[in-house]
């Protein structure tokens, strides 16, 4: 049996048509990148994982009905420096999160979809920032 075409929300959630893979942008990412300041930049490459991460499973759980609102006094942005049990696991949460996204935007319900939809396009700019702090530190993998 084959595996279905992604649709266009799918690819939004999860990149690889408009703009990178999350895996791709992550390939090779260290902890030691990933704590490096940016002077201008309010937040490191770690802090923006873990609001990423956070943001995305709070949507996750209001997009398949485990929330039925948003958490009340959710941190989305760390209020202290990001350490490194904190960021790995907020790689592990993606990991196992974009997945997740990817199977509930294959025929979500009208909640979901909407869900979904605010969710792809906060993560794609968020992911835009990965990008280009990778790229400020020069470590941007090449394009696969």
């Amino acid at each position: 049996m084959s595996t279905p075409p992604l649709n266009v929300l799918q690819y939004a959630l999860v990149g690889g048509a408009a703009f990178r893979a999350p895996a791709e942008l992550l390939a090779g990412l260290t902890w030691a990148d990933a704590q490096r300041p940016v002077p201008g930049v309010p937040y490191t490459l770690a802090g923006l994982l873990v609001h990423l991460a956070v943001t995305t499973r709070a949507s996750l759980d209001l997009a398949s009905g485990r929330a039925q609102g948003w958490p009340e006094g959710l941190a989305v942005w760390p209020e202290e420096p990001v350490n490194e049990a904190q960021f790995n696991h907020a790689l592990t949460e993606l990991q196992v999160a974009l997945p997740e996204a990817q199977l509930l935007a294959q025929d979500p319900s009208q909640r979901a979809r909407d869900i979904l939809t605010d969710l792809a396009a906060h993560s794609a700019y968020h992911w835009g920032q990965v990008a280009l702090l990778r790229r400020l530190y020069g470590t941007l993998p090449e394009p696969g």
